[in-house]
């Protein structure tokens, strides 16, 4: 079965966002509790793009059903889980890049890498990084994974930044910072 991409996010409203984002069936990774593990000998390099045994993995279809099956634990580490196995994943920074984001209706919606849309808000914060030489802002997406914010749309959330006294944003009610502590 053929993968056909969500439409552009600057086409879209709020209200369909928020449909695209009801729709996706992901697998119920938080509650598999598999007794194996083993290492996948892949990894997520800090560009998003990924790799197994050293060969770019370039089908994004495969990429988007691998990436359904992330977990990062409480020591960060990434695993992709099934029912009966999970594997440890090499992630250079974060497992998924924002890459496009539009403000609507209130709220901050962001395409993935993996066309995933996420709206950030209470259950997807965004959080500030690094430092003012090095900043970077990630968007938590799911299962302790996190989107890191490429340029140009780190460049879109602060020019929405520059609206306010405090260089920080909204969405959904939550106010982020985008100035590291």
């Amino acid at each position: 079965m053929p993968y056909d991409p969500p439409p552009e996010l600057a086409s879209l409203s709020l209200a369909a966002i928020a449909e695209l984002v009801a729709a996706r069936k992901l697998p119920p990774v938080s509650e598999w509790a598999p007794n194996e593990t083993g290492e996948s000998h892949m990894e997520i390099r800090a560009d998003g793009r990924w790799f197994h045994e050293g060969g770019e993995i370039t089908r994004p279809a495969m990429i988007r059903a691998f990436a359904s099956l992330l977990t990062r634990d409480a020591e960060g580490q990434h695993w992709l889980v099934t029912p009966v196995q999970r594997l440890c994943i090499a992630v250079a920074d974060a497992a998924f890049v924002a890459v496009d984001l539009v403000r609507r209706e209130g709220a901050l919606a962001f395409r993935l890498n993996t066309d995933d849309l996420v709206i950030a808000g209470p259950e997807h914060p965004l959080r500030a990084a690094g430092d003012m030489d090095t900043p970077a802002l990630y968007l938590a997406v799911r299962n302790g994974c996190e989107a890191r914010l490429n340029r140009s749309t780190y460049a879109q959330l602060a020019e929405l930044a520059l609206e306010t006294s405090d260089w920080s944003v909204t969405s959904q009610g939550v106010r982020f910072a985008l100035v590291p502590s």
